[in-house]
């Protein structure tokens, strides 16, 4: 047998026993191995390289290249490559497995035989067939075996298979040629397998990162974006670098799975029915209390029939329910407070922001005749979200039912559709307490003094005394003072000129103290003014005397010169006239005159009030601020708004709760009263309110207030001339 034969064999061998390897990392561009058909690679000459291809034990084509021409000297053998893709590549490996027989097993080719071969390719992007000019070429490097077989192992049927791979790049065209030179050895190339590497598809950290081709500088590396898997979001930007080598480097960040998913074997799995999860960063928990999920993928449990969820509250917090209402509600009651006092529910919903309102009524001995009372009592701390279970209550009316409601509340009180959660209880307060004093009247001012007096309030216990209570107006919140006294009137010393105090007054019985009198606020005078008070009442009392007797001629001469025209008028008549004239018993009505028509003439007040005055309608009216109190209650200024007209100022006298027939009798008489007079030195009524509460007097507002107060605020600022001048206008 022929060396050359004795190759064939081996080669044949070595074709049927060779195995496929790839790598993950690795696109491979070509790999003779798995060609089915004709490799169709070319030789030069053709004597040189012999192509063989024999089938495998899966039947499958293994293509082989020979060549052994080692007793001829001055070898140059071509083995040609068709056109292979670039692809992607930047860099491509070349994969190459041989056999080599030893030289030195070989008798006579000492001087020609070779162990090496050249490896060699060359760029382009004609992918179509181009003549072959080995100058084209550019050589990769000498190829040499590690190992090589001799006659000896041929027989002993040991094969020495050699690989080696060689690195190529950069390149940058669309394709490449390998070629393959012989120079004098005795090989058989059993295949050729070209790649490129690239770091693969991958999913980690619930992120994808797509197939990435390394840089062709190996000291560099590539970052990649990652994109969450379905379901999941971005905790951290998901990042990863891949290496030269094709091996992923570095993880930075992550994803997670989304609510209403969780994580299983790196992907975001649903969570199955009754199970939810609200917080990317959890896993999926089964609905708190009161609460359920039908379907899969819940980021939340819905409340179960009857149960609420807060805006406030979390989704891991169970439904809850408003409470049960309040227990053992009761009241204690001395003359001056009203304390209720209750037990806290039996079911407070399952929440802890328990809080209770204070809702009171105040009912009329007819039936279905109440009306809310919550502005004119005083609730302390508070009517409204309450903590405590107690409240204290001043200021109510003497012979007085209130019926009061402990509502108890929490969280979820106004999503319920169900009936107000309510304690009640009616209190008549038959004994009653110290009334309150209703107003304050300033009689007269100095620098350092004020005098004060007020109305005794009706009451049954007798008052032991009366206490002051007073202060700056600037330092209502730094301190102040008070004094006591056992007469409805006090003068207040030790004041500074020309200062705003405020003022306020309660009695104490036997029954205890009174809640305070409205704030009412006057000013001491000036320094200028600095006189007496017994010395303004001479003034006073002169000024009244000059007025009075300057009133007297005036009167005298206006019942003069009436008399005369009377005469004139009568002297002029004819006698035509006087026949026609027929005398009468009864009024002979002056003109230009109105009558004067005293209320108490009338059974019912309120006629009287219709006949002399004009009803406001409530909306037309804006209480502002309270200026003072009068006999019947407060004294508020405001506006009033009249169809057509301009709004205007308006001082608003108002009928306190809780009062007896005959105070309403007196407050509606002052108004008719009031009515009847139109004249521009009388204060003019505007209207009342009676059909609605409280009941209202309306009139102009007058910005230095009474008269008698003005005069004694300023007294010593007028002259004798200046107040004739008053007293003519009074008069008139």
């Amino acid at each position: 047998m022929s060396l050359r034969t004795r190759f064939r064999l081996l080669s044949l061998f070595v074709g049927v026993v060779f195995s496929r390897l790839s790598l993950c990392n690795q696109v491979v561009l070509l790999d003779t191995t798995s060609v089915l058909g004709e490799l169709g690679w070319k030789t030069y000459p053709i004597n040189g390289w012999d192509a063989i291809t024999v089938m495998d034990e899966h039947n499958r084509p293994i293509h082989t290249f020979q060549v052994c021409n080692v007793m001829e000297p001055n070898q140059n053998n071509w083995l040609h490559s068709n056109w292979i893709p670039r692809q992607a590549a930047h860099r491509i490996y070349v994969e190459l497995r041989f056999t080599l027989r030893d030289c030195n097993s070989i008798p006579w080719v000492s001087g020609t035989c070779k162990e090496t071969f050249n490896l060699f390719y060359h760029e382009t992007d004609d992918a179509h067939g181009i003549k072959f000019k080995p100058p084209l070429f550019t050589k990769i490097d000498t190829i040499a075996a590690d190992e090589s077989f001799t006659q000896m192992d041929l027989g002993d049927r040991i094969l020495k298979l050699n690989t080696e791979v060689r690195e190529v790049g950069p390149i940058s065209r669309k394709g490449f040629y390998l070629a393959f030179q012989d120079i004098g050895a005795c090989i058989a190339l059993v295949s050729v397998r070209v790649y490129y590497k690239k770091c693969p598809f991958t999913l980690i950290n619930l992120a994808s990162f797509p197939d990435t081709v390394p840089r062709v500088d190996s000291t560099s590396l590539v970052e990649v974006r990652g994109a969450c898997i379905d379901h999941a979001e971005e905790k951290e930007t998901p990042k990863l670098f891949c290496g030269v080598d094709g091996a992923w480097l570095v993880p930075l960040g992550k994803c997670v799975c989304s609510v209403g998913y969780q994580e299983v074997g790196g992907t975001c799995v649903a969570c199955r029915p009754g199970f939810y999860k609200a917080n990317p960063e959890t896993n999926c928990t089964k609905c708190p209390p009161h609460s359920f999920s039908y379907g899969e993928g819940a980021f939340i449990c819905r409340c179960e029939k009857g149960f609420y969820r807060a805006k406030k509250d979390p989704p891991t917090m169970a439904c809850t329910r408003p409470p049960s209402p309040p227990r053992n509600l009761m009241f204690s009651m001395n003359d001056t407070c009203l304390m209720l006092e209750w037990t806290p529910p039996l079911d407070t919903g399952g929440r802890r922001d328990l809080t209770y309102n204070v809702l009171c009524k105040r009912c009329s001995p007819e039936p279905g005749r109440c009306q809310l009372c919550e502005e004119e009592l005083r609730f302390l701390p508070r009517p409204l979200g309450l903590t405590n279970t107690t409240v204290t209550i001043v200021d109510f009316a003497a012979h007085a039912n209130y019926t009061f409601e402990i509502e108890s509340l929490n969280g979820v009180s106004d999503l319920s559709s169900f009936p107000r959660q309510v304690a009640i209880i009616t209190v008549s307060t038959d004994q009653g307490g110290p009334s309150r004093v209703g107003g304050l009247k300033k009689d007269w001012a100095s620098p350092s003094s004020i005098a004060l007096s007020w109305q005794q309030p009706e009451q049954m216990l007798p008052v032991a005394e009366y206490e002051i209570k007073y202060y700056e107006k600037e330092n209502e919140q730094l301190s102040y003072s008070s004094t006591r006294t056992k007469a409805p009137s006090v003068i207040v010393s030790g004041l500074k000129p020309a200062t705003w105090y405020v003022f306020s007054v309660r009695t104490r019985t036997a029954g205890g103290h009174s809640s305070y009198s409205p704030k009412f606020e006057y000013q001491t005078t000036g320094d200028s003014s600095d006189m007496a008070p017994d010395q303004g009442q001479v003034l006073v009392i002169a000024t009244a005397s000059v007025g009075g007797f300057t009133l007297l001629v005036i009167l005298t001469l206006f019942l003069l010169i009436t008399g005369r025209c009377q005469w004139y008028f009568k002297a002029k008549m004819t006698s035509e006239d006087k026949r026609q004239t027929t005398y009468q018993n009864g009024h002979v009505p002056f003109p230009g005159v109105k009558t004067y028509v005293d209320p108490d003439t009338y059974e019912d007040p309120t006629q009287a009030v219709h006949e002399f005055t004009k009803e406001i309608d409530p909306p037309r009216i804006r209480i502002e601020r309270v200026i003072g109190a009068g006999e019947f209650g407060e004294v508020c200024s405001g506006r009033l708004r009249t169809p057509g007209k301009k709004e205007i100022a308006v001082a608003i006298k108002t009928l306190k709760g809780g009062y007896v027939e005959h105070q309403r009798r007196d407050f509606l008489r002052e108004a008719s009263i009031m009515g009847q007079f139109d004249h521009p030195n009388i204060i003019r009524l505007e209207g009342v309110v009676t059909k609605s509460r409280p009941v209202m007097i309306v009139v102009e507002y007058m910005e230095n207030g009474s008269l008698d107060s003005f005069l004694r605020q300023h007294d010593g600022h007028f002259t004798v001339i200046q107040l004739v001048g008053m007293l003519r206008g009074i008069a008139s």
